[in-house]
């Protein structure tokens, strides 16, 4: 679809006295940042632990550690559950904790969270503690079983809550009621970073390391682990977070990281030395992601264990064959989400849905997730797609646009029918839920209404962002990699974006859907650089007829056998 792309408003007061070029100061400041000090992501600058629950957590815990008791991860299936699972794992054992096991539900048997289901499963382990990671706060009857089975429960989280929380020994989640930490951004992975940081300082202050003769650990080792949950989980990099995200990137750079990151780098085809963060988006965190979508986590997982750099090795390959897997099947469930929308525009007049939702038996519940993506990547609207459980059930994942907080509109869809949910639960940009079969349609009409209630028309114009256009002396190799290592860039801190009008010089497909082209800044061909634009619609691109294009791009660093060169990584192109 045609999108709009607009610039982005500087404010009144810009960023000032860094010793940075004029350029990156404005960059800066359109994305929030006010004082110098804001761009010194050291450790020191990380907020205060002030979470709600953070104390009681990490005196239960310490408790619990010198008592020798039995200790039970209980993760999610996703990268920021493998990143925070990994995390605790190898930061209790540091601690001098002995028994320590991790538990990851099987999506397609269990679901998500701490069920009573799941909770079966883990009294196989005999814990006197079960500490969830990335989960938990919406576990309310898989707290009470644990509890039933005398089992205390501390829940670290950073979903939202709903109107109850779970009646857990500590809760630490900084979107908990009455939590005033600065930040409601962490991710997971973060949320423990902070617990096993409490943890740490309590043992210190009972003389538990010396009593042990073993040195506390240094937590800032881990932020490896921290780094790559944070932007897998796609949660805003706010300053926090960015330090976190920065100071995971400078050790994973260093070639101090676990060995498991090292071989995903590795069979990614990723130079640790150049490391930015969308490469733990885009190279790692896919991969790790591919286990829980179409097996089991705990490879993920294991592969951030061990310590051993070649078992590290054939556990990346396993992954990375998952990944691959992923690929071939999502490629499937593309076509046919596609073709289905195609006649649906034909059946309803050029008119789709609002609020999106699409349903096939065949298709894998383990990949909904990207597939709403890519369908709400393509027609900007919030959408759901839906898949079967074994359970009589479907199971949806939803992806939303700016402007609309998913959870909130499948909140007000309960609210209204509440007979069509069976549960839900997420952020503002994604969530997941499960209905009954025979719901689907009378869903999928209530989910269209709710979204014409929140939305206007305008809403569904795809809009891009721009920092403006480049000079051409700026099209430079320099600048490029300024802007390469001026990051982290992420979510709601956008890598910078570009906008311009270019000549067309040559155009051709490469890999069977990316766009290779040969630009001119002027007409008279003078100045040429390179542009790759990915996944282009192949029934519009090669375009003949077109002599120029304008483009929205990111100004990049391409190294070819040695050589490095500027490239621009299009999101967006039209003829002009």
């Amino acid at each position: 679809m045609q999108k709009l792309i607009k610039r982005r408003e500087l404010p009144s007061q810009l960023l000032s006295g860094t010793g940075l070029p004029p350029l990156l100061e404005r960059l800066y400041a359109a994305r929030g940042v006010r004082q110098p000090q804001e761009l010194e992501l050291t450790l020191q600058q990380l907020l205060k632990p002030t979470m709600k629950g953070l104390k009681e957590a990490a005196a239960l815990l310490a408790d619990a550690v010198v008592a020798d008791a039995r200790l039970l991860i209980v993760g999610d299936f996703d990268a920021d559950g493998a990143t925070s699972s990994a995390l605790a794992v190898l930061a209790l054992n540091a601690m001098g904790a002995r028994h320590v096991d991790f538990l990851v539900p099987n999506r397609f048997e269990y679901g998500y969270g701490l069920t009573p289901e799941i909770v079966e499963v883990a009294a196989a382990y005999e814990p006197d503690v079960i500490i969830t990671v990335d989960n938990g706060i919406s576990s309310l009857a898989g707290v009470a079983a644990a509890q039933q089975l005398g089992i205390a429960v501390v829940v670290t989280d950073h979903h939202l809550p709903g109107e109850h929380l779970p009646p857990a020994e500590a809760i630490v989640n900084p979107n908990q009621p009455g939590c005033d930490f600065p930040s409601k951004n962490l991710a997971g992975v973060g949320v423990i970073f902070y617990v096993l940081n409490a943890l740490k300082h309590e043992l210190v202050q009972t003389g538990w390391f010396n009593e042990l003769a073993i040195d506390p650990p240094n937590m800032a080792n881990y932020l490896d682990l921290v780094a790559l949950g944070t932007v897998a989980d796609v949660v805003p990099l706010d300053a926090n977070n960015r330090i976190l995200v920065e100071q995971g990137l400078r050790r994973i750079r260093a070639g101090a990281a676990r060995p498991g990151i090292l071989a995903l780098l590795e069979v990614a085809g990723r130079n640790k030395e150049r490391l930015v963060a969308s490469d733990l988006g885009f190279a790692i965190g896919p991969r790790l992601n591919a286990a829980g979508r179409l097996d089991d986590m705990s490879i993920g997982i294991q592969c951030l264990l061990t310590d051993n750099l070649t078992e590290a090795r054939e556990l990346a390959a396993e992954l990375d064959g998952f990944n691959r897997d992923r690929k071939a099947i999502e490629t499937g469930m593309q076509r046919e989400a596609f073709a289905m929308l195609d006649k649906l525009q034909l059946n309803e007049s050029d008119e789709l849905p609002w609020g999106l939702c699409l349903y096939d038996a065949s298709w894998h519940q383990g990949v909904i997730g990207i597939l709403a993506s890519r369908i709400k990547d393509r027609f900007h609207r919030p959408v759901i797609v839906f898949a079967d459980t074994d359970e009589g059930e479907i199971k949806g994942s939803a992806r939303s646009i700016p402007g609309l907080h998913i959870r909130d509109a499948l909140d007000a869809v309960a609210a209204r029918q509440p007979e069509l949910l069976q549960k839900f639960g997420g952020h503002a940009m994604a969530a997941g839920m499960s209905i009954k079969a025979e719901h689907y349609q009378a869903f999928s009409q209530a989910f269209d209404a709710e979204i014409k209630r929140r939305l206007n028309e305008d809403d569904l114009q795809a809009v891009l962002l721009s920092d403006g256009a480049l000079a051409p002396s700026e099209f430079a190799l320099d600048l490029a990699h300024q802007l390469r290592n001026a990051g982290p860039w992420g979510q709601q801190f956008p890598e910078p974006l570009f906008d311009g009008d270019f000549y067309l010089v040559e155009q051709r497909i490469v890999g069977e859907k990316h766009l290779k082209l040969l630009l001119a800044v002027d007409e008279a061909r003078q100045q040429l650089i390179d542009a790759i634009a990915f996944n282009i619609d192949t029934d519009l691109w090669p375009n003949p007829s077109a002599q120029k294009v304008r483009l929205a791009y990111k100004l990049n660093v391409n190294e070819y056998r040695g050589r490095e060169s500027v490239q621009l990584m299009v999101d967006y192109l039209e003829a002009c």
